[in-house]
């Protein structure tokens, strides 16, 4: 295997969707399957709507066609749609968006939703596809519902907390989404453990597949980024470490 360099990791990171609101910069680019682009908005640090991302047509900031809280992360789907994963209580939840269909509404709205719903995502339009995925599956491959407008989506590699019984016990994992095969591979990371890792200031935002070496790479916050061993379970080696 060719070694795996900080700049390659480095040049893959920044390609790699990470989470609302830090990482809105990572977002991909949204055209509508009639050719309507759209625009993410960072709603700022303060006020009535902050941290929230909002999505709206091109040169119509102020009225959104979707809101989305922390912990999002929109992904492409088939035929102009707009996917999006986020944590929901205890479970993972993928939604995909017709977005000639959405309509748009008063960013004023978001000021109301947010604060008082648990939900990560507020749209006028139902999802064309909506499905949850329990976090408290073990490691391994397991079978899943899959909706047909979401089946031709490439892997997804979703970062998550992970129940953890004591403090040697994994608290992260990656559910890596095979969704045109209807299966989820959970891998728990076994070196982020509470004895190791201040859990919750320090996390994995986001990982990613090296397309050469098909190992997965990943960035844990505060720590710097990383190269997994074969099985996707154990820590291989830090690629950068982050200055402190």
């Amino acid at each position: 295997m060719a070694d795996i360099t900080a700049q390659h990791v480095r040049q893959i990171l920044a390609q790699t969707v990470g989470p609302t609101p830090w990482y809105a910069n990572t977002f991909p680019s949204v055209v509508s399957k009639s050719g309507k682009r759209f625009t993410w908005n960072y709603e700022g640090a303060g006020g009535p709507v902050a941290h929230v991302v909002s999505l709206s047509a091109e040169g119509d900031a102020g009225k959104p066609i979707l809101g989305l809280n922390a912990y999002c992360r929109p992904f492409e789907a088939a035929e102009g749609r707009l996917g999006i994963w986020c944590p929901e209580g205890r479970s993972l939840r993928l939604a995909c968006f017709d977005l000639d269909e959405m309509s748009s509404f008063d960013l004023s709205e978001l000021a109301g939703w947010f604060p008082q719903s648990s939900e990560r995502m507020y749209a006028k339009t139902a999802p064309v596809a909506d499905m949850e995925v329990k976090l408290d599956l073990a490691a391994g491959t397991h079978k899943i519902e899959v909706p047909e407008a979401l089946q031709s989506v490439a892997e997804i590699i979703a970062p998550t907390s992970y129940k953890a019984l004591g403090p040697d016990d994994p608290a992260f994992a990656l559910f890596v989404f095979y969704l045109s095969g209807g299966l989820v591979q959970v891998l728990p990371q076994r070196w982020f453990t509470a004895s190791q890792y201040h859990v919750g200031y320090k996390w994995i935002p986001r990982a990613a597949r090296d397309p050469d070496s098909q190992r997965i790479i990943g960035e844990c916050y505060g720590v710097g980024t990383f190269l997994l061993e074969e099985d996707g379970c154990r820590l291989e080696r830090w690629v950068e470490k982050t200055a402190q």
